[in-house]
């Protein structure tokens, strides 16, 4: 009987500590999403092409953000590497190829998406007495009919190791409101001047397409953040070299794109010797000295800043490896 209280106990103990420690966010990034498909279309209703892609990928950020279960790399890092890799708007769907842009900024997996339906809720909207059709978008007139707007968008959660598709997410937003305007009905989604609307303003928010998109996005979201724990963590290998020395501050040449994190502790090496085959010259081995530990304080995505512990002073060329 006592045996048996002391494994509960044990047990409970155990439990309560996983408990308080907090889950490791796994590390995303969010490629705009694709909207070939309605592309006419959104031209119609904004008097311009807008790239409405990068507008649902950027909600969508703030919305996982906002969950919790991601963390989420920032947009200037990503159209980096897309503009250094040249990758084409096609290419990025592709699942093997997106695993390969995710590989290079370093996350665990990566989300690609299209929209698949953006306008009204209806196809019989026109403007009287003119003898031509809007279509589904209705921009509005004396004659236009009071329709709903619809958003539709689909995504799917990418591993970054195999290319595999661990999850697929569908949002299906409809406004509660209807109106004559997909851009009016409660808010002006301001100028679309250059191409360019901030589908994260308060102005779109308030007209009946960005109720739908928000709710769209959203239930995206919800079904993406359920599906967090497909994604597993793999510690990655981290080795750089010391770039700069100022006292017990240490300036590595790897950052977030290398898996660096705050508040992660690193060792710092020296080598000591190099051994060589002696039939053809090359380095077989490196021998190296372990200097200390290097506490990371702050990391951006090409370099990390620490805190030195150890007896030996660390030096530039200094290896530091996890």
């Amino acid at each position: 009987m006592a045996a048996r209280r002391l494994t509960a106990v044990a047990l409970l103990i155990g439990f309560s500590l996983a408990m308080g420690q907090p889950q490791q966010k796994r590390r995303v990034a969010v490629l705009n999403f694709d909207y070939g498909t309605i592309r006419s279309g959104v031209a119609a209703i904004f008097g311009t092409d807008v790239d409405v892609g990068t507008g649902i990928s950027d909600m969508l950020v703030e919305e996982l953000v906002k969950g919790g279960s991601y963390s989420v790399i920032e947009r200037k890092a990503l159209d980096k590497i897309l503009a250094e890799q040249n990758f084409s708007n096609s290419d990025r769907a592709d699942p093997a190829t997106a695993a390969r842009i995710g590989r290079l900024l370093g996350v665990d997996a990566i989300i690609v998406g299209s929209i698949t339906q953006f306008g009204r809720d209806d196809r019989n909207v026109g403007l009287g007495g003119f003898g031509r059709s809007l279509g589904k978008y209705g921009l509005g007139g004396t004659s236009v009919r009071s329709a709903k707007a619809v958003v539709a968008v689909t995504a799917r959660l990418v591993n970054v190791e195999t290319g595999e598709v661990l999850a697929v997410a569908t949002g299906n937003g409809e406004s509660k409101r209807s109106g004559t305007s997909l851009l009016g009905a409660g808010g002006s989604s301001g100028a679309a001047g250059g191409g360019v609307v901030d589908m994260r303003s308060t102005n779109f928010a308030n007209t009946i397409l960005g109720e739908a998109t928000r709710n769209a996005v959203q239930q995206l979201a919800q079904q993406l953040n359920a599906n967090a724990g497909r994604i597993e963590v793999k510690a990655r290998p981290i080795e750089g070299l010391v770039a700069d020395v100022s006292g017990s501050t240490v300036v590595i040449n790897v950052g977030t794109r290398a898996g660096v994190r705050p508040g992660m502790v690193l060792s710092v090496r020296r080598v000591g010797r190099e051994i060589k085959d002696p039939a053809t010259g090359r380095v077989i081995r490196r021998v190296e000295e372990t200097l200390g530990t290097l506490t990371i304080t702050e990391a951006d995505e090409e370099s990390a800043v620490g805190t030195f512990t150890g007896a030996a002073a660390p030096k530039v060329g200094d290896t530091v490896k996890n």
